[in-house]
């Protein structure tokens, strides 16, 4: 569209305004509706087999990602055809409700706030609304580290991704990006019950993040000098432990926040009631604490504004240098 760039900024400076209100119908949502649905449907389909259940899953990630691209495609089509402007509101408010930086930084705040008034057990039910883990056996430090641990990963899939796909093709490619994503979420376990059948979904989801995982770590980085955290220690840790994750992607910007920090994320954690084994990230040079929350929404907010500017400029230069090539 002709006026991405501007829907790219119009939407990123929406969502630092508003975040995710809970009155207002999420799209995401409606994705994951039709994951529920397609997998139920899916799943009475083919075989209860490895084959196929594998195969029902390339069908899942066919199926949503067939549905998603059309309406989305389809929406700004018809908005563009009505008027300019009108396709300028709507991508607008598409790459606002893709974006998730002001969301993640309410949700993991509202655990800060939690141990601040020494209500443990509501820090256990904010930061369970915000991780995949089991957080009844957390220690009050556990419990702070995931907070921690959530934001940085997330700064990658919630806010840097979604702003790489929109660079490249606007709102309609980062809403495809977002159902994989919320596929990966919701059916990428390797669990008995997902083993084969979120084999598609991981596989798409790992590749995917591929590049805007790694681009959001070397952001990160600069945002860890520009915020006052250690920024030459986090560059030590992204180097050293960035593949300490089963996932190819997720531990990049844990890499970097833990070295930021400089204290120990990841570690073993309990899933549906069984313990994982998981590698450390960073160095045990001091204590998780609450501020810690708060200075990783800093670092977020610090490589989502880093990330705006990059993308702009990007999108700016190219069309100069299209216009300067054209005339």
């Amino acid at each position: 569209m002709k006026y991405t760039t501007l829907a790219i900024l119009a939407g990123f400076l929406l969502d630092q305004l508003f975040g995710d209100p809970y009155w207002l119908p999420h799209p995401i949502r409606a994705i994951g509706w039709l994951i529920s649905k397609g997998e139920t449907w899916i799943r009475g389909i083919f075989p209860k087999t490895p084959m196929g259940e594998k195969t029902g899953g390339f069908f899942l990630v066919a199926l949503v990602l067939g549905v998603t691209g059309i309406l989305a495609s389809g929406i700004l089509y018809l908005a563009v055809h009505i008027h300019p402007l009108a396709g300028l509101i709507v991508e607008s408010l598409m790459c606002y409700q893709l974006l998730a930086a002001k969301s993640l930084k309410t949700e993991s705040m509202k655990v800060y706030h939690a141990f601040e008034k020494q209500d443990t057990e509501g820090a256990r039910y904010a930061v369970s609304m915000i991780v995949g883990r089991d957080t009844k056996p957390l220690s009050p430090q556990g419990i702070m580290k995931a907070a921690v641990e959530t934001v940085a990963e997330n700064t990658s899939d919630g806010v840097i991704a979604p702003l790489f796909f929109m660079a490249i093709g606007g709102a309609p490619l980062a809403f495809l990006y977002k159902a994989v994503n919320t596929m990966d979420s919701m059916v990428g376990y390797k669990n008995e019950k997902y083993y084969y059948f979120g084999f598609a979904a991981a596989k798409l989801d790992d590749l995917v993040n591929f590049i805007p995982a790694r681009l959001s770590a070397f952001v990160m980085i600069a945002a860890a000098f520009l915020t006052g955290l250690d920024g030459k220690n986090a560059w030590k840790i992204f180097w050293r432990d960035r593949f300490n994750h089963k996932s190819p992607n997720s531990a990049q910007t844990e890499a970097v926040c833990a070295g930021a920090l400089r204290v120990q994320l990841a570690g073993n954690a309990y899933y549906f009631g069984k313990l994982y084994e998981k590698p450390t990230i960073g160095d045990d040079l001091r204590p998780v604490e609450n501020r810690d929350i708060r200075r990783t929404n800093r670092l977020m907010m610090g490589t989502a504004w880093l990330s705006l500017i990059l993308v702009l400029t990007v999108r700016l230069l190219l069309l100069y240098t299209g216009r300067h090539f054209l005339n």
